[in-house]
């Protein structure tokens, strides 16, 4: 690497815009810009981000130190179902796994005499068994029958069938039959690409271990070109760019390794989103907080506590669970370009269909038919009729005319109309709110909203006023949110060993072995990723259940020697979780056991974070209006003639009282009356009820 690299890049790619962030290291400086995404070719809009920034800053591609990088292309390809032929090897005699799946029913159906599976991700016909066997201690029982594998392994080379998925039963107790079968389909089929279970997730419950090897299967092709070609263009920006692509599990991973583990990239860009509002809200002050991340296509949510975004492991991308640790988002069909329509009853919907970046909302004037929410909040003047401070003009009349066809089927006005809209989607995000909070077990009222992206703050007002939220944070440049958060994550990776043993049972010296293993293999990873001995940091963690559960708890693991006082406090520190998330728990009881499942170790390979600097207070600083608008907040009332500030001119300290509107380079944040804002030292923006205390 060149001596003078000093600058880093956060680049998020989404639906309708590239967001790029650039961080200084010798100047502690950032430059923020948006590019049009290109959804054709993704790496375009990504280049072309890279290239803008570095012309913002008058630097050369030899001054890059690094690129993290947020991607949508595994999770686009999984919820638009867009995936390849697969093939499946099994066990002989459990080739229906797919198939049996769970009995569980998604909320929404409650009856599974009406609920039809979804299609399976392999078809039957290509779902191969193999004999061999091993018990759940990984002992053999049979032998794996390797001409029989390679019988397999070359009949799905002659079909055409070059990308496959291994699991076997209890291979995350012994992967040696896995291991081999890997071997023979090298030999027999050598241009497969194959995931094996024991490689993506050593976990036991065959059905979500399938899926989850299935999923990393399916993306692995298409993720591994895109990442591939990015590199390979860079080397014509700078010589060996270190280039990063953002994991589900709040992590980032070298493009060189991630083509391996492409599975851990599905909620790529929403993790970046989430990470970043958690540093945010940290610094200003507030350790309970909502992200609600608005883009062009959707809206993520997800829960902060003291800092640290919740994880889980019961995630799913679309119709396919994905049981890998991923922080705990929820996505709605709610962003700037879902598509307002009427369903065959004439009441009007909206989302979760998007018109995307191309050809966009009517008001882009590319071509789109379609009203969308960004052409409401344009005729009702709640956004400007440009885009990315005057880069990109609107065509609001083209709006209102789309929006007076669509307002005349409903006998409304457009106002009426466009309003209508705008509150079915705020009440969408406000339901996925309460999904990550209320249905948890957590009081939506004790947490601070943070929005972000370049549509998440249009609705803000409307969102306090349906969760009876008290204050919302809007952090500087919005829009970038997630491609800043990009520079604050650390290289992680994380490792899981099932050993299913009760409490009183567990033999402590083996479940030490286990975890020194596991932080070994995490050790070896980071030190490919170039992080000396010293500067390694591993966090273990258990799953725990009470005996009979069919669900577990992840609880802590203190540093230092695993024995046995560090399990009895794993054991107490279960009890106390359990309580606090099921209101119950049974310590003392000897009639109801704990037990140990899974064994996790996470390694974490730390960087240097962006520092977010406070500036002066003053008490009301002098406030300039920019321009003033009619804007309509009520149809009942019609418009009302606002003021119009430029973010950058406010200082801290500043006091607004809507109705106001407030616009900078990515976003705007309508103040509604009967809301107040302030700007704090960090430059975000405080919004409260009038007369409440911030």
């Amino acid at each position: 690497m060149p001596t003078d690299s000093h600058i880093r890049i956060g680049i998020d790619t989404g639906g309708t815009f590239t967001d790029v962030v650039a961080f200084d290291e010798s100047t502690g400086t950032m430059v923020t810009t948006k590019t049009p995404s290109t959804p054709s070719d993704p790496a375009e809009g990504f280049l072309a981000g890279v290239s803008k920034v570095l012309d913002l800053m008058g630097e050369q591609g030899t001054a890059l130190s690094a690129i993290s990088h947020g991607t949508t292309v595994a999770t686009n390809q999984l919820l638009e179902g867009k995936v390849e032929q697969l093939g499946f090897i099994t066990n002989a005699g459990y080739e229906s796994v797919l198939e049996i799946a769970r009995q569980s029913v998604p909320d929404g159906y409650g009856n599974s005499y009406f609920w039809v599976k979804p299609d399976r991700i392999v078809s039957r016909e290509y779902v191969k068994g193999v004999e061999g066997r091993l018990d759940f201690e990984g002992n053999e029982i049979r032998p794996l029958d390797e001409d029989g594998a390679r019988r397999v392994a070359r009949w799905f080379r002659e079909q055409g069938i070059d990308t496959l998925g291994v699991c076997l039963l209890h291979a995350y107790a012994n992967p040696s039959h896995e291991q081999r079968l890997l071997e023979i389909i090298a030999e027999e089929h050598p241009e497969a690409v194959v995931s094996v279970s024991s490689e993506v997730l050593r976990e036991y419950r065959e059905y979500e271990r399938s899926m989850t090897t299935l999923v990393d299967a399916a993306v692995k092709p298409k993720l591994s070109r895109y990442v591939n070609n990015i590199v390979r263009r860079l080397e014509e920006i700078g010589e060996n760019i270190p280039f990063y692509v953002m994991k589900s599990n709040g992590g980032v991973l070298s493009a060189g390794e991630v083509v391996h583990q492409p599975i851990t990239t599905v909620l790529s860009g929403p993790a970046a989103g989430a990470l970043g509002a958690a540093m945010v809200g940290k610094i200003a002050g507030f350790d309970r907080i909502l992200t609600c991340d608005g883009g062009g296509t959707s809206t993520d949510v997800s829960v902060v506590i003291d800092g640290e975004p919740t994880l889980t492991t019961e995630g799913s991308v679309g119709a396919f669970p994905s049981k890998i640790p991923m922080i705990d988002v929820v996505t709605v069909g709610a962003g700037g370009g879902s598509i307002a329509w009427l369903s065959n009853e004439g009441t009007l919907k909206v989302g979760p269909h998007s018109a995307g970046a191309d050809p966009g909302p009517v008001c882009y004037a590319r071509g789109g038919k379609d009203v969308t929410i960004t052409d409401a909040h344009v005729v009702l003047g709640r956004i400007p009729a440009h885009l990315l401070g005057g880069e990109i003009g609107l065509d609001a009349d083209g709006a209102r005319k789309a929006l007076e066809e669509l307002a005349g089927k409903l006998g409304m006005s457009v106002e009426e109309c466009a309003t209508g809209i705008l509150e079915i989607s705020a009440w969408n995000q406000a339901n996925a709110l309460r999904q990550v909070t209320v249905k948890r077990g957590l009081d939506v009222r004790d947490f601070t909203l943070t929005t972000f992206g370049g549509s998440g703050s249009l609705l803000l007002c409307r969102l306090m006023d349906i969760l009876d939220i008290t204050t919302t944070l809007v952090p500087l440049n919005p829009g970038n949110l997630s491609a800043f958060g990009l520079l604050t994550v650390d290289v992680k990776n994380d490792y899981v060993q099932t050993q299913v043993s009760l409490h009183d049972k567990l033999d402590v010296e083996g479940t030490g072995r286990l975890y020194e293993k596991l932080t070994e293999q995490a050790a070896e990873a980071l030190s490919h990723e170039g992080f000396a001995t010293e500067t390694r940091q591993f966090q273990r963690t258990a799953d725990l259940r009470y005996f009979g559960q069919a669900f577990e708890v992840r609880v802590a693991v203190d540093e230092g020697p695993f024995d046995a006082a560090a399990a009895e406090a794993v054991a107490e520190r279960f009890h106390d979780e359990h309580r606090a998330l099921y209101g119950y728990d049974f310590r003392g009881n000897d009639d109801q056991q704990v037990e140990w499942v899974n064994l996790r170790v996470s390694g974490i390979g730390p960087i240097e974070r962006p520092q977010v600097r406070a500036e002066e207070v003053v008490e009301n600083p002098a406030i300039t209006e920019t321009s003033r608008r009619p804007v309509c907040f009520d149809p009942e009332t019609g418009s009302v003639d606002t003021p119009v500030y430029w973010r950058p001119d406010l200082t801290p300290g500043t006091q607004l009282v809507g109705p106001a509107i407030i616009e900078e380079f990515g976003s705007t944040v309508p103040l509604h009356p009967g809301f107040s804002a302030r700007i704090d030292a960090y430059r975000n923006i405080i919004v409260t009820r009038e007369g409440a205390d911030s």
